[in-house]
């Protein structure tokens, strides 16, 4: 009997160590963030982005949408971050993404939700062209930590792309239709001057140096 406890117990204890080698821990991540200033970033939109001790602070100013998105595009990466939402407005982190020259309008790309309202699918993929293509299950609607920080790892490639929060797998989807396959990471405030985030620990992998 001592050594079928035994046995249970040390396969137990194997099982986290197996789970925590999924994909997005590989090396070659960098930072998107220094902590100190927004170097990297550029502000898209009349919204108020800042850094305050060592965190992005994004605050809706006025009545449209915000943005602060890479100088750098991306076409295949894994990201992880961690965000806080301040007020009830529509967040989330887009993808693959081009604007309107001088505009805060999305011409492309794609976004994972951030949604601090229950069952508004956080998690979920929304696109410029197509509207919602994808909700996360409803099991999953209530990952999100409405009133604390929440960790995100993104992870796109080709056309599969997943979403896991606060550890929950929310999402694995493959798009049957490519809508577009290059462009800026970019993090967004709702419209209507709701949006009130904080973001930190931004590292990504770029897959396509591998």
């Amino acid at each position: 009997m001592r050594a079928v406890i035994l046995t249970l117990t040390f396969a137990a204890l194997a099982f986290p160590q197996q789970r925590q080698r999924l994909p997005e821990y590989k090396e070659g991540w960098v930072s998107l963030f220094n902590g100190r200033d927004l170097t990297g970033w550029v502000k898209v939109g009349n919204e108020k982005w800042d850094v305050e001790d060592g965190v992005i602070h994004g605050q809706g100013v006025t009545k449209e949408y915000g943005y602060l998105k890479t100088e750098k595009n991306y076409k295949d990466f894994y990201m992880s971050l961690r965000f806080k939402c301040l007020a009830d407005g529509n967040s989330g982190v887009f993808f693959r993404t081009e604007f309107k020259p001088g505009t805060a309008t999305v011409t492309q790309g794609y976004q994972f939700e951030i949604d601090r309202t229950l069952n508004h699918h956080s998690g979920g993929v929304y696109t410029a062209r197509r509207g919602w293509i994808v909700w996360p299950s409803p099991e999953h609607e209530f990952a999100l930590k409405p009133n604390d920080w929440n960790d995100y790892v993104l992870m796109v490639e080709g056309n599969h792309f997943r979403a896991r929060l606060n550890g929950v797998p929310v999402l694995d989807f493959t798009d049957p239709y490519e809508e577009v396959d290059d462009g800026a990471i970019a993090l967004q405030l709702h419209s209507g001057g709701q949006g009130n985030m904080l973001f930190k620990d931004l590292y990504v992998l770029d897959l396509s140096k591998r």
